[in-house]
């Protein structure tokens, strides 16, 4: 039986400072959200103390303009060929070498190595989950569903019948 990939959407993705791993948004509670482990699937509460980040918000500084962290995955799996990004553990000139294989314009001052980790470990995540959908496909189902109502909404009555 042929599973579809489950379609996540960035900003349901969230990395939380000091925590390892990538969490999933469930639901807005009174004080906290409550999230859920990706890997463990285990579901806990982020507080208003916690540094919350939606991948959605991430962007990665480059010479010209920030590149948002979908389109950097949307690189990373064109380069990589749809596999695994290099392990976020490599030697740092490893990771550095690779990272401008993949965006060649970053901001060499404001992006640290530990930022590269950073983004190959959550690429690695995603893919191994099977949640990596790409940018542009994911604009288009969007739009192609926004067409639909607006196309049902210009057909227009039939014509009556005329009265003598």
């Amino acid at each position: 039986m042929y599973t579809k990939p489950k379609k996540m959407i960035l900003k349901d993705i969230l990395a939380i400072s000091g925590e390892p791993g990538l969490f999933k948004f469930i639901a807005q509670g009174k004080n906290a959200i409550i999230i859920e482990h990706l890997e463990t699937k285990k579901r806990s509460s982020a507080y208003g103390s916690a540094k919350v980040s939606s991948l959605e918000d991430i962007a990665i500084f480059t010479e010209k303009e920030d590149m948002p962290l979908g389109k950097v995955f949307d690189l990373i799996h064109e380069k990589e060929n749809g596999g695994l990004a290099i392990d976020s553990k490599a030697d740092p000139a490893k990771l550095k070498s690779w990272f401008e294989t993949i965006l060649p314009d970053y901001s060499k001052d404001k992006v640290y190595v530990s930022d590269m980790k950073k983004v190959a470990h959550w690429y690695n995540i995603l893919h191994s989950l099977n949640l990596l959908v790409k940018e542009e496909a994911e604009k288009k189902e969007e739009s192609a569903e926004e067409k639909a109502p607006a196309e049902k909404k210009k057909k227009k009555a039939a014509p009556k019948g005329k009265k003598e």
